[in-house]
């Protein structure tokens, strides 16, 4: 029960391209929801009885499965929070926002059923099903960059906000003290010159208020010219965010953050002893982790019962070399001019510190001797200790 309650899990989170039970989970989800907004937008139009009972009955299809999805991430929500405690995990899902989401995506459509005063009100609260949209952001990637530069620069909108707002109520401070004798019907208060500075700032300009005195209508051609420059504040912000977050996506590879944890690639031959063992098995020194399992183009993230195959390459990853623990590992490739090329490694011109460690020809590695003469193409890598007596 335990193995099928994660796969489960596994099943109705976002799922890679080799899972397909995984995968068909998300393309029939995100089907069920753009067809439940599809019938909310319809439902408000004027259509015949048989039609409106079809989309009742799609609608309600897709509410059951709705709330089917919501009590199974309820029931395996310990796999999304694994650090706390089960019954810990499902009150976190259930009060967060994607939880509260779901819930909601389903509750109204059945609130009716046992209190029927309320209908009104319940139908109200269905609207509340288009935020099951941002289900959907999590499928793609580019969605998501648009939260994350409103995350990572939200400091500077709201200063920006706040910026917009104090020049709008003292636009609309001053236009009540312009207007007010002229048009005491229109601007009666300075709320009603409030609502002028937002139509004005923001380039909206509804026209149902606007000055009629010549002081008023300079003082709103000069706040016309503010309210472009406002506007472009909050727009510049976000397109510089736009392109750093683009930028840092790009270099990501580059990161400090990822220095903590190096990769290397093992390619699996036909004779290759772990050909046809499964991923749980094996003999993997402690500290070591398979990462991945390149098969063709297919990137595989493996788990306990994934199958070896002649010729996968096996990404495996382990805990990099801390800063301060005198290790310098560098890599030399020998071009034709280079000197090295033709000496064997005891004749190399190398401080007492260093030593060749490994040397890569072509697609093999060689586990360097006194005796081994290098060659134009070779990969020489050199390991260089803190001090003397550090041998």
């Amino acid at each position: 029960m335990e193995s099928r309650k994660k796969r489960i899990f596994e099943i109705i989170q976002i799922g890679n391209r080799t899972d397909w039970p995984s995968r068909l989970f998300d393309i029939g989800l995100i089907g069920m929801i753009l067809a439940n907004l599809f019938i909310a937008v319809f439902s408000t139009f004027e259509i015949s009885a048989p039609y409106r009972d079809a989309l009742g009955a799609v609608e309600l299809v897709t509410v059951v499965c709705f709330g089917v999805e919501y009590a199974l991430r309820v029931w395996t929500a310990e796999y999304l929070y694994p650090a706390l405690s089960p019954g810990r995990a499902t009150v976190r899902y259930m009060t967060s926002f994607s939880g509260i989401v779901d819930m909601l995506s389903f509750v109204p459509y059945f609130l009716p059923v046992f209190f029927p005063a309320g209908v009104v009100v319940f139908r109200m609260f269905r609207v509340v099903r288009i935020l099951r949209l941002f289900r959907v952001n999590a499928y793609y990637d580019a969605l998501n960059v648009i939260a994350d530069v409103v995350r990572s620069k939200r400091d500077q909108l709201l200063s920006s906000i706040f910026i917009i707002l104090v020049l709008m109520v003292a636009a609309s401070l001053c236009m009540y003290s312009l207007e007010h004798d002229a048009q005491p019907e229109v601007f009666q208060n300075a709320f009603s010159g409030f609502w002028w500075a937002v139509s004005t700032l923001l380039t909206v300009g509804y026209g149902d208020i606007y000055p009629i005195t010549l002081a008023g209508r300079v003082f709103g051609t000069v706040l016309t010219f503010l309210g472009v420059g406002m506007v472009a504040i909050p727009t510049g912000i976000l397109s510089a965010g736009f392109v750093e977050q683009y930028a840092r996506l790009k270099t990501r590879g580059d990161d400090d953050g990822v220095a903590d944890i190096r990769f290397v690639s093992l390619p699996v031959g036909p004779d290759h002893p772990w050909a046809g063992m499964r991923a749980g098995e094996l003999p993997l020194p402690p500290g070591l982790t398979l990462a991945v399992i390149q098969r063709g183009e297919d990137a595989l993230l493996p788990r306990d019962d994934t199958a070896v195959r002649a010729g996968d390459s096996l990404v495996l990853g382990a805990r990099g070399s801390p800063e301060d623990a005198g290790v310098s590992l560098r890599e030399v490739t020998l071009r034709p001019d280079h000197p090295w090329v033709g000496m064997p490694i005891r004749e190399l011109d190398i401080s007492r510190r260093t030593e060749v460690v490994l040397v890569r020809r072509d697609d093999g590695l060689i586990s360097p001797t006194g005796d081994l003469t290098l060659q134009s193409g070779d990969t020489v890598l050199l390991y260089t200790r803190r001090s003397l007596r550090d041998g």
